[in-house]
């Protein structure tokens, strides 16, 4: 089972690295030019958003023979909208603040700006989302696991360990909860360190000392 457990967690960081590279610089890019360009961005994200992406994911990875790496891509590639909207949503209220306006005056290209003032400004929100898309990558690759459709043998994932295990549920349950077990202690856990992360990185939330 921590075999299970190692890989599963080798494929939710693989998602979050695909994820977060993809979507806080589109992120970045639709909320700095606003206007068409943000709307057309956006729109390509609300398509994505309507794609059945247990169906598309299964499928494709399915197709590759449930290789974990595959999976994992597959998963980030489909991940990144939220991440995408989240730093939109940020650089749409930093765009106009001081610090772009001076950079702006001082010449500095739109990719510079983007990248170099905007970018290192939503750094908290980029690594909370992050976190939490940990949690649900794990939870994602489980379910397709589960179903048949994510990981295959000779590759293992907590996931396939409980699809392996359902007909024994009766007769050895032992070897079909402690993969969900272990599923659910990961969530939780990584669920509790983003909440921590986004107490801490973003100004905003305010804690009440007692």
């Amino acid at each position: 089972m921590l075999t299970a457990a190692h890989q599963s967690l080798n494929v939710c960081v693989l998602v979050v690295i695909i994820s977060t590279l993809i979507g806080a610089p589109y992120g970045a890019i639709s909320g700095y030019f606003g206007g068409k360009v943000d709307a057309f961005m956006m729109r390509f994200v609300d398509v994505l958003l309507t794609l059945p992406f247990i169906v598309v994911v299964g499928a494709l990875g399915h197709h590759f023979n449930g290789n974990w790496f595959v999976v994992a891509f597959l998963i980030g590639v489909f991940n990144w909208v939220i991440q995408a909207r989240l730093v939109r949503g940020q650089v749409l209220s930093l765009r106009q603040q001081e610090f772009v306006e001076a950079a702006r005056a001082l010449g500095a290209s739109d990719v510079r700006i983007i990248f170099r003032h905007l970018l290192p400004n939503v750094t908290g929100v980029i690594i909370v989302q992050a976190t939490l898309d940990i949690a649900g990558a794990i939870l994602a690759e489980a379910g397709l696991s589960f179903i048949g459709l994510g990981i295959q043998a000779p590759d293992t994932s907590l996931g396939l360990l409980a699809n392996q295990a359902r007909e024994a549920v009766d007769t050895r349950p032992w070897l079909f909860y402690f993969p969900g077990a272990m599923i659910i202690t990961i969530a939780l856990t990584i669920n509790f360190i983003g909440d921590g992360l986004r107490d801490a990185l973003d100004p905003r939330q305010t804690r009440q000392r007692r």
